[in-house]
C-alpha cells in the first residue's frame, strides 16, 4: 500500500493485519503497520505502528515506533518512541525521545 507522507512524497506501507500471525524476521524498507502477531524481529527503514491488537516478540527496529498493543523484547527507536494508552511493553529501549501516555506499561 503507498500513502502519501506529510511532504507529499508517496511512502510504502507494509500492513500485517489482525489474525495474521508472521513466525521470522520481518524486513521493510518502508514502513510497517501491525494489527497481528510477530514471533520474530521486525527490521523496518521507515516507522512501526503497532495497533491496539498487535502483538511483537522479538527485537523491533525503526525510526519513529508507536506502540498501542504488546511487545516483549528490545526497542530500537532511532527518533522516538510512543506508548499509547494502552501500551504493555517488557524489554529494553533505545531512543532519542521518549512519550508516554497514561496508561501505558
Amino acid at each position: 500500500m503507498k500513502s502519501k507522507s506529510m511532504n507529499g512524497d508517496s511512502e510504502d506501507i507494509t500492513i500485517i493485519s489482525n489474525g495474521v500471525k508472521v513466525e521470522g524476521k520481518v524486513s521493510s524498507n518502508g514502513s510497517i503497520r501491525l494489527d497481528g502477531t510477530i514471533q520474530g524481529d521486525i527490521n523496518c527503514q521507515g516507522n512501526v505502528t503497532i495497533g491496539d491488537q498487535g502483538e511483537v516478540f522479538g527485537k523491533v527496529d525503526g525510526q519513529i515506533i508507536t506502540i498501542g498493543g504488546k511487545v516483549e523484547g528490545l526497542i530500537n527507536a532511532k527518533e522516538k518512541l510512543i506508548l499509547e494508552s494502552k501500551a504493555d511493553l517488557k524489554g529494553d529501549v533505545f531512543t532519542k525521545i521518549l512519550v508516554v501516555e497514561a496508561g501505558a506499561r
